[in-house]
């Protein structure tokens, strides 16, 4: 698996604080929920192909329904 990029990230800090209650009420750290939402948006917009680089299937587990819902099982 290739090494993940690192980057510095400036945020407003009233953005920072909803996605830090965002990731805690999905129990994700703050960088995992941007990465999710990433992909989320990246997949939603057709420029993530159906598999990523990693190797994900376009619809992991952690990725909501098309309508919002959570993901069953």
């Amino acid at each position: 698996m290739p090494e993940p990029k690192r980057f510095l990230l400036r945020l407003d800090p009233r953005m920072f604080e909803a996605l830090r209650r965002w990731a805690d009420d999905d129990m994700r750290s703050i960088n995992a929920q941007i990465e999710y939402l990433l992909a989320l948006e990246l997949r939603r917009s057709g420029r993530l192909g159906r598999k990523s680089e990693a190797g994900d299937d376009e619809r992991s587990s952690e990725a909501p329904q098309e309508d919002g819902a959570p993901p069953e099982g």
